[in-house]
């Protein structure tokens, strides 16, 4: 076991987003010691020699209270033997194999192929890496080639009616290197680089934990999923309850990181019968041959596993699992093929002929299976324990949320009992490989510190012109917006049926929606707007022309709206998609969607968070924080441009779907009003191709409002710039990649600036929980401004986890901030105290959101970068869910390019994202 440095810590969840976007772990382990604060101990090794990806660890913060919390965390003791790592490469593999037959041929390699020669059994991850406990007997050349079939070879019976032998796969494994653990526990000191060798031992350790949960049920990288706690949701998914595991590193000591997790999974029985769930049919009758339908459906169904059973027969003795590719679009009767007689006949005859089966359902979709295939979806059935590896459709995300939220006591005491279902002691490939948790390990206990919130600042003419904020939130009463926008003209444009938001309901919004612009300082020189319902048949954009028109011509052709509200029916989201291309893209005109529920009769509260994102839409700012609380970020002698990115990918399944790209920064000297770009690039691509036109035209931007609006020298000295959705392994890749471009942004715009870069990364399993109620707040979470940056932290890099949002359900989750590179020398707690008030100047809310605002407005920017294309230009964002080849993947991303419509010139200087 490696030596314990006092204050110690581990490194929390992976960094960046999950899944599209997700990110390597580092970490986990039994109970921890409570953490003995101490800035002596704890610090890397300061020898140039030790190098780091990111900036090395030079201190620790110490502002801000203490207070004891507990992490779900449990201490692991690293192996003291070598560990053997060889290459595998599984053949024939025209493309690549899924990652659950892989670790079936290996388990049958190991069981019965040869299991002499795995004595104990290697662990694998189910891609290209084994790790043996002991050097495997292949000779001096290293390597060993073996031939595995997943079943025996047919009985003499079954040859003789023409049953076909098993597949063959040769299994080529060869000895790549010898894991020394000794790197690791200097890394753990702070005395050995973050290399390769350090990664590929903390893999190893991950694939030996992960191993046997692999073999027994469903997994997805780093959960496994159980059927002990599941819910059926409707739509043809059931939750199973997952548990998270990750060994990561930590000062002093090595952590395995454990979570609950939720699994989405296919209903198991009949395909039609899933199919009508899903497309909420109640027989299979009603599933009609509809292009739109059989698009949906296959985008659900397209690689779920089926087992062909015909109805009314006796299953086979073999059971081949085939993959759904595609439904077909005609019926069986009407799909034909020439069978090896060189026959002539339709899938429907086939199985009258072939297998004495008339089909119930002769009228609806066949399945295309992977091996070309057309099977009756009557005679398919779905096995128990699919992961479902696509979006969970929108109506059903709630029923997931209820199911994944648990307050933080019940969340811990889940990991607590989920220590019986990992049951690492009883692990033949923990055991063997020699690592070690203590039968009674307990969640790690450590020392926190919670930060003081920033003083916000709002307008002259307020009652009350500051306030701190309490637990996270604060509330506008007696408070004047910080710079109150001013609405000459604007208009109401009605989406809902007259008969459901009648014209008194419209008039009664209107003035409440005054009282509201009045009691926050937004000047309204129009108090009786018109109000315009639209009817089904409207095109949306002609009716909102036309209604800006009729606004012209109201004001003596003074000019059109500054602002058009919606009110929208509920379940309008390609009505809203077209409101925000015409505003935003078409006419350079802000405009506020309301849903006429929620409006119809709302009470002032709910015009009051109405009036937060119109005043910013018209250009206003809601809030400051005051100088003095962030002198780091206010300091007039060092102008400072902050800027949060962030790239978001197509749902999984998605072939050929565009990446879209945001780039967010302030214009002004008091980190509160942002501008934004967003970009369309390739699929799947974390790193942003065109990170130095966005930040030119953002650097331009901040450079005008200085010298035009604030009469100050253009030029800013520092850029602080927030990375989203990196993962760990992405890093080097941020600075080899985005850096530069930034650098050249600097140059392009004449600004010599020093750069910070900080990832944000949300997408890990890291939950802090209050030792203390009396620390908790009243959803039972850690308070807002509960900062870590010892025990659950890199070994050697400069990182730190900040929770800056008070809880409402559920277990809250820190935020892991990853600093990459540091020319304006940050001091931990200058960086935690920047990070943490901004975020307080998010314009939508009046509490401190989860990250800081320039990366949340960066997130929200991606999302609607779909309302960039033409509602009418018969853009597929979705995709049909089939696959495509690569030449198919790339027209389709030219398309997108070349559809992508710029922002209109007038939202380019406001926070239209709001």
């Amino acid at each position: 076991m490696p030596p314990r440095a006092a204050p110690g810590g581990t490194r929390g969840g992976a960094r960046g987003r999950g899944g599209a976007r997700g990110g390597a772990s580092r970490g986990g382990g039994p109970a921890i010691a409570p953490a003995r604060a101490s800035t002596a101990t704890g610090l890397p090794d300061s020898d140039a020699r030790v190098t780091t990806i990111g900036v090395k660890r030079t201190g620790f913060g110490a502002n801000g209270r203490s207070i004891q919390i507990m992490t779900n965390h449990f201490e692991v003791q690293i192996p003291e033997a070598n560990i053997h790592h060889y290459d595998v490469v599984i053949s024939p593999s025209e493309k690549t194999l899924p990652a659950r037959l892989n670790m079936e041929i290996i388990k049958r390699l190991q069981t019965v192929t040869a299991p002499e020669v795995f004595t104990p059994r290697a662990v694998y991850d189910g891609r290209k890496n084994m790790f043996a406990a002991r050097e495997l007997p292949f000779g001096p050349s290293g390597t060993h080639e073996f031939d595995v079939t997943l079943t025996d070879p047919p009985s003499p019976g079954e040859a003789a009616q023409g049953a076909r032998p098993p597949k063959v796969y040769k299994v080529k494994l060869t000895h790549v290197a010898t894991i020394n653990p000794e790197v690791l526990a200097r890394f753990l000191a702070g005395k050995q680089s973050h290399d390769n060798t350090v990664l590929t031992a903390i893999t190893a350790l991950n694939v030996v934990i992960r191993m046997e949960p692999s073999l027994k049920y469903p997994f997805n990288v780093r959960s496994f999923f159980t059927n002990r706690e599941k819910k059926d949701i409707g739509s043809g998914i059931v939750l199973w309850r997952g548990y998270f595991q990750s060994v990561r590193p930590a000062i002093g000591r090595m952590l395995i990181n454990v979570d609950i997790s939720t699994g989405a999974m296919y209903k198991p029985g009949p395909l039609v019968n899933l199919a009508c769930e899903f497309l909420g049919l109640q027989n299979p009758g009603q599933l009609r041959m509809d292009i739109r339908e059989r698009i949906k459906l296959q985008r659900f169904m397209s690689g779920v596993r089926v087992v062909v059973e015909i109805p009314g027969q006796r299953p086979a003795a073999r059971q081949t699992a085939r993959v759904v590719k595609r439904l077909s679009e005609k019926p069986p009767t009407q799909l034909a093929f020439v069978n090896r007689e060189g026959q002539r006949l339709t899938v429907a005859d086939y199985f009258k002929t072939a297998h004495n089966y008339q089909l119930r359902l002769p009228n609806i979709y066949c399945v295309e299976v992977g091996s070309g295939a057309l099977i009756p979806m009557e005679c398919c059935n779905v096995f128990e324990g699919q992961i479902m590896r696509k979006q969970v459709p929108p109506e059903r995300t709630k029923d997931v949320l209820d199911f994944a939220t648990k307050r933080p006591g019940d969340r811990l005491n889940s990991i607590r009992a989920g220590l019986d279902v990992l049951q690492w002691s009883q692990s033949e490939f923990v055991n063997s490989f020699g690592l070690h948790v203590a039968p009674n390990a307990t969640p790690a206990s450590l020392q926190a510190r919670v930060l003081e919130p920033p003083v916000l600042q709002y307008g002259l003419k307020s009652r009350q012109a500051t306030i701190k904020p309490r637990d996270g939130a604060w509330n506008m009463i007696d408070k004047k917006f910080f710079k109150p926008a001013t609405i000459r003209r604007w208009c109401i444009a009605v989406f809902e049926r007259e008969a459901r938001f009648r014209p008194d309901y419209a008039q009664e919004m209107v003035k409440s929606m005054l009282q509201s612009f009045e009691s926050v300082g937004i000047a309204v020189l129009e108090t009786n707007p018109i109000i315009k319902w639209a009817n089904g048949n409207d095109n949306v954009a002609g009716f909102l022309r036309a209604l800006g028109g009729e606004c012209f011509a109201k004001s003596g052709k003074q000019g059109g709206p500054d602002l058009i509200v919606a009110v929208l029916p509920e379940a309008s989201a390609d009505l809203y998609m077209r409101i925000k291309h015409f505003g935003d893209i078409t006419q350079g005109v802000a405009t506020q969607c309301l849903r006429s529920m929620k409006c119809t009769r709302a009470k002032p509260q709910y015009f009051a968070n109405v009036c937060l994102k119109i005043n910013v839409k018209l250009g206003g700012i809601n809030t400051i924080p005051e100088a003095r609380s962030i002198p780091a970020l206010t300091d007039p002698h060092n102008p400072t441009i902050v800027m949060g990115a962030d790239v978001i990918h197509p749902a999984p399944g998605a072939d050929g779907r565009p990446s879209f790209t945001a780039l967010v920064s302030n214009v002004d000297s008091d980190t509160a009003k942002y501008v934004a770009d967003c970009r369309v690039q390739t699929s799947r691509q974390e790193m942003i191709d065109d990170l130095e036109a966005m930040a030119t035209s953002n650097i331009r931007a901040y450079q005008i409002y200085r010298s035009s609006i604030e009469k100050k020298a253009p030029n800013p000295k520092r850029i602080i710039f927030y990375r989203d959705g990196v993962s760990e392994g992405q890093f080097q890749h941020v600075l080899e990649y985005e850096l530069p471009q930034l650098k050249a942004a600097c140059a392009a715009t004449g600004v010599k600036a020093t750069i910070t870069v900080i990832v944000v990364g949300k997408r890990h399993h890291v939950r802090f929980f209050p030792q203390n109620s009396n620390d908790a707040d009243r959803s039972g979470n850690c308070p807002a401004g509960t900062v870590v940056d010892k025990d659950v932290v890199h070994p050697t890099e400069f990182d730190f986890y900040l929770q800056s949002h008070s809880g409402l359900l559920g277990t809250s989750r820190p935020s892991h901030y990853s600093v990459l590179y540091d020319e304006n020398k940050m001091t931990p707690d200058g960086l935690q105290a920047l990070s943490f008030a901004l975020c307080h100047v998010y314009a939508r809310s009046t509490r401190s959101v989860s990250i800081p605002a320039p990366v949340y407005y960066a997130d929200i920017v991606c999302a609607r970068a779909k309302n960039h294309y033409d509602p009418d230009a018969g853009i597929d964002l979705e995709g049909s869910g089939a696959p495509m080849d690569e030449k198919q993947k790339s027209n389709a991303l030219e398309a997108f390019k070349k559809g992508f419509k710029p922002l209109s010139m007038a939202m380019r200087k406001v926070m239209y994202f709001s």
